[in-house]
């Protein structure tokens, strides 16, 4: 069994409540709006980090984050290898408006997005659609998240973290 932690949208603030949520992750994704690459580094010391840019990621941010990665939950650091995937594989964006393929011809168990900041976990014919909310400033009254995702050997299952947290962010 696997733990995969789950960010978005942390637009230039990584709280202490999201670290203290991702420790002990095998994994760590972030589906965009990252807003510091300081924030990536952050992240990989608590386990390799994937990552993709978000419509507000500019800069240096935009240069080296990819629109889309494929990651495999089952291999130590999430990269594929010439021998295929070891687990289930995710598929992370930002904005899921912009999903241009069929999840489940491309093989994925997870798609991963951010952007709305609202948390939302759908599973629709057998893949798992996963937005683990804002873990940065508090937009509207929705609250501030992450999530957690074990994979083994069933259907991935998803913990949304509600983050404790006050408004002074």
């Amino acid at each position: 069994m696997r733990t995969i932690g789950v960010i978005s949208d942390t637009h230039g603030t990584l709280r202490p409540e999201a670290v203290v949520a991702l420790e002990g992750c095998d994994l760590v994704l972030h589906a965009g709006d990252v807003g510091d690459p300081g924030i990536l580094d952050r992240l990989a010391r608590i386990a390799p980090v994937h990552a993709v840019r978000g419509n507000t990621d500019h800069g240096e941010l935009l240069r080296f984050l990819p629109a889309t990665t494929v990651v495999d939950l089952g291999s130590r650091d999430g990269a594929l290898g010439p021998e295929g995937p070891r687990g289930p594989v995710a598929y992370v964006l930002h904005d899921l408006e912009d999903l241009d393929l069929d999840p489940v011809t491309a093989g994925f168990s997870l798609v991963v997005t951010g952007h709305t900041h609202e948390p939302s976990s759908v599973r629709r014919d057998g893949v798992l659609y996963l937005n683990p909310g804002s873990a940065g400033p508090r937009r509207f009254n929705l609250p501030v998240s992450v999530a957690r995702v074990r994979v083994g050997l069933g259907e991935p299952d998803v913990e949304i973290v509600r983050l404790s947290v006050g408004e002074a962010h």
